[in-house]
């Protein structure tokens, strides 16, 4: 009988100690500070600077050049929530997002559902559904400006046709807010449905397959089906779309000049007039604050509460 001779046992891994722990963890925290270095100078260069010194200047009075000049701490503050202006803005800009985000949102709902359905040249309404992407504001604003001209934009021709008077859309205060709201929906058309199209085509098609042999129609797999797998999108499009809302400018600045009669002085424009036309910019700096302030708070009731209903794949 031949003895064997037994290897020696491995020697077991060593216990972490709790130094080699806090190096291993401070590593992965410094890789990753490199990795997101780029993204951090970007965001404090034009994002959390400007953020710090709007907050700044909102203590301070200013000179004609923006320069702080004497400390006046929550005083701006105080005088903007006295000010009928400010709640007049308020008001409008609310109103503004109330008329354009559901009205986007739904007819981008429409068309991204009407596109989806496989017909021969669907592609043609794909392309031109998605067009608004490609134009910017300031020439979509023209383009609304001519349609909405009181001697020959289109829009009166149309009345006309049909035996209504004329309407000066942005020069009467009961018309301005529509008719810019009317051109909003269609600029942010765009940019919608292809985000909704794109959250239908991901739909597994097994699902609709299993309806259709389950017996049930199209209206019940729209909402059994389509919409509570789609919810993810149309979270973000309608947060997407308020936020958008809440900070319209260009369509404001180039359409009405917040008229007339300040029927269209909506938020940020407010700010816009405040800072460059009146050069009361430590004012203006205290609404900016306002501003970011009331979205987001918005922005996280939306995600405390709607996220809820979003049903996650």
């Amino acid at each position: 009988m031949n003895d064997r001779v037994s290897s020696p046992m491995p020697s077991a891994w060593p216990v972490p100690t709790q130094p080699m722990v806090r190096r291993t963890a401070m590593k992965a925290w410094m890789e990753g500070m490199v990795y997101l270095l780029p993204s951090l100078l970007l965001f404090g260069v034009f994002l959390f600077y400007p953020l710090a010194r709007t907050l700044y200047l909102s203590m301070f009075s200013t000179n004609y050049q923006g320069a702080p000049i004497r400390f006046v701490g929550w005083a701006h503050f105080a005088a903007l929530f006295q000010d009928e202006s400010f709640w007049h803005s308020v008001k409008t800009t609310f109103f503004f997002a109330a008329l354009t985000v559901p009205t986007t949102v739904v007819i981008a709902f429409c068309l991204a559902l009407l596109v989806h359905e496989k017909r021969k040249g669907i592609g043609i309404f794909r392309t031109l559904f998605a067009s608004t992407m490609g134009m910017s504001v300031a020439v979509a604003s023209i383009i609304w400006m001519f349609m909405y001209n009181p001697a020959i934009g289109i829009m009166n021709r149309l009345l006309s046709a049909l035996g209504f008077p004329a309407v000066s859309w942005l020069l009467d205060p009961d018309t301005a807010l529509y008719a810019v709201a009317v051109a909003t929906v269609w600029m942010n058309i765009g940019f919608t449905f292809l985000l909704l199209l794109a959250g239908l085509q991901n739909i597994d098609p097994s699902l609709y397959e299993s309806a259709r042999i389950a017996g049930l129609s199209y209206w019940r797999q729209l909402w059994t089906v389509s919409v509570p797998l789609l919810s993810p999108t149309l979270f973000f499009v309608t947060t997407v779309s308020l936020i958008q809302a809440l900070q319209t400018f260009g369509q404001i600045d180039f359409l009405t000049k917040g008229g007339p009669v300040d029927a269209t002085n909506v938020f940020v424009y407010a700010i816009y007039r405040e800072a460059f036309v009146n050069y009361q910019f430590g004012f203006a700096s205290a609404q900016a604050i306002v501003l970011f302030v009331i979205i987001a708070a918005i922005t996280f009731l939306q995600f405390r509460f709607a996220e809820r209903k979003v049903h996650y794949q």
